[in-house]
Parts: C-alpha cells; structure tokens; sequence
C-alpha cells in the first residue's frame, strides 16, 4: 500500500465506511475510535460495511483513543468524523501527530470548520460536508443505507486556506461518494445545517424512522418552517444559498422555495425506508445528541442577529427533555412543534 498517511479520527459508522472504502481502495488508513468493543472486533475480525446492494469486509489498522500518545510518524491527512461536541478536544489530541504541512477536515455534521481552524489553523484545514447514512448497532458491523453511489460530499478551503489544496481530501472522499467543490464551504455547511435542522432531532423527538416521520400528517410543515428559519439566520450572517445535494442552479432561484426542494431532494435521493437519524439512534444507546451544534446553534445565531427562530427553539427544548430524561420520543411531541409555528 501507497499514498498518503491518512488518520480517520472516529470509527463510527460514517467513519467506519470512509475507512473502509479507503482500504479497499489500497490505501492504509489508520481507524481511531474510543469504543474499545468496536476496536476489539475491528482489530480481530476486520469491519463488514453492509449496503442495500453488496458487502465490503476489510482489515484496516486501528487505534484506540488512548494509543495515539504512541504514534512516531504525523499524518498527511486527517479525516475526522467525531460527533460535532467532541470536535475541539478530539482535533487537540490529533494536532500533534499532523504534519507541518498536511490537512485535517471535519466531516461532520455541524459548523465545525471553524474548530479545526482554531485548533490547527487555516493553512491546515479543509472544510468538508457529508451527507452519508449508515448505523451501527454491534461492534464492527455498519449498515450503510447510502452507498458510495448514493452518498454525497463538498470540500472547500476556508478564507486564508491552503489554496488549491482540498481536492486533496477530495480525492480520498471520492472513494466514497459523489464529491463538489465549493468556493464558500461555510455558506455549504450552513445549507447542510438548514437540512439538518429540518430533518434529524425533529424526526427523532417523535422516535419515527425518517419516512415515516414525513408521512406523519403536519409534520412537513414543522420541517419546513424549522429549515426557513435555519436560511434566514444565514442570510442574516451573510451566507449565500448554495446548491448542495446535486441541486440546480434553477432549483435554490426562489429563496421561497429552497428549503422544500432540498427536503424532497434529501428524501428522494438519501434517505431510504426504516432509516433513522443519528439524533434518534443516540437516543436510543442512552446518549447525549447534537441537538445543540444543530437546531441549538440556530437558536443561538438567530438571537445573535436579532432572526427569530421559534420552531427551532421549540425543538431544542423538546429534545433537552429527553435527553433529561423527562419525556420519551413520540408522535405526540408534533403538537408542540406545530403550536411554534404560530
């Protein structure tokens, strides 16, 4: 194996298939993962990435968090696929083994660019959105319900960036999905965060699979009014709408109807029957969720530029009483959500 020294910093099950699709494509990616179950059986039995149409089954190298103190060479190369909240200590701990002259991206959902620029500077960071589908419920075993065909991702450097230099993460990427390049990356990761908010913690407040969710009478309204308040805060931040998702020029003219063609787009193109979001599976392994760099950092923006975001304020409060442990996701939580939209 050749190429670049490549770290893939959380072996989830997004990283899990990037590492995986990166190996078989005869580079030697080294998996970092804190799940010492999923270390284990990575490290015995390899990782089966399971597709609608096919199975991939490699052997990539793997570290546990804990042996990165170990590593002798830095890395030309860092993909990290790290829950949103975790990104700053995870970029610290991975900013040592970096080389002086290699590149780290967030491929995350979030507005994390600016954390990895924080962390290792603007000459090292490549921003980058993902939109990929996969759950992992058992060690060492990924469904990906978006194959490489299915799957979809940007990179752009930011202002002051390496110039030139993303199709470098562009390159490996593209063993994994559809990839574009954006001259704006922040306006790019602000639209996947628009989509984001539309669609993960409403669907999983209501503890339904994402078609269902969608087929639940009122709840596209709550999804469109979410994701239109979402647009608004970045047009306030003075980010352009962009055509992410393989969307057309034509298709983001009407800023009126954006956010519904991107939904029917998402559903049409990513989203596949009994898929649930990572808010929702979180949820159910008793976890925190990233409510809070989503539709929270909506809210957040939003106060900040005087952009009022009723229904996604709704819906961090909802998702903060579940994760308290106050209320279990249901179907009834719409009324709630429906009730923002005034």
């Amino acid at each position: 194996m050749s190429g670049p020294r490549i770290a893939v910093l959380g072996a989830g099950a997004n990283g899990a298939s990037i590492g995986a699709d990166l190996t078989a494509a005869g580079l030697d990616p080294v998996l970092i993962e804190q799940w010492p179950s999923h270390v284990e059986r990575m490290r015995a039995d390899g990782i089966r990435i399971i597709t609608p149409d096919s199975e991939l089954h490699v052997r990539p190298r793997v570290l546990h968090l804990c042996e990165v103190a170990e590593l002798k060479q830095p890395f030309d190369v860092v993909l990290m696929l790290m829950k949103a909240y975790d990104s700053r200590w995870a970029a610290e701990l991975i900013r040592p083994y970096l080389a002086a002259d290699g590149l780290m991206a967030g491929v995350q959902n979030g507005m994390t660019a600016g954390v990895v620029e924080d962390v290792v500077g603007a000459s090292r960071t490549i921003g980058t959105v993902i939109e990929c589908s996969a759950t992992m419920d058992e060690p060492g075993v990924v469904h990906r319900h978006t194959g490489v065909d299915r799957s979809w991702f940007a990179v752009g450097e930011l202002p002051g960036g390496p110039a030139g230099r993303a199709e470098e993460v562009a390159a490996l990427l593209r063993h994994s999905g559809t990839v574009q390049h954006f001259d704006d990356i922040e306006a790019a990761k602000w639209m996947k965060l628009v989509s984001n908010s539309t669609l993960l913690v409403t669907s999983a407040i209501l503890g339904l699979p994402m078609l269902d969710a969608l087929h639940t009478p009122g709840y596209r309204e709550v999804m469109v009014t979410a994701g239109n308040e979402a647009l608004a805060v970045g047009a306030a931040a003075g980010h352009p709408v962009l055509p992410i998702f393989g969307l057309t020029p034509d298709e983001i003219a009407d800023p009126d109807q954006v956010v519904e063609i991107m939904t029917d787009k998402l559903f049409t193109g990513f989203v596949v029957p009994g898929a649930t979001t990572t808010v929702l599976q979180d949820w159910v392994k008793g976890r925190h969720s990233e409510v809070d760099d989503l539709n929270g950092h909506v809210v957040a923006r939003g106060a900040e530029l005087g952009v009022p975001t009723p229904v996604n304020a709704a819906v961090v409060e909802l998702a903060h009483a579940i994760e308290r442990g106050e209320l279990e996701p249901s179907p009834a939580h719409l009324d709630a959500m429906s009730r923002a939209r005034g």
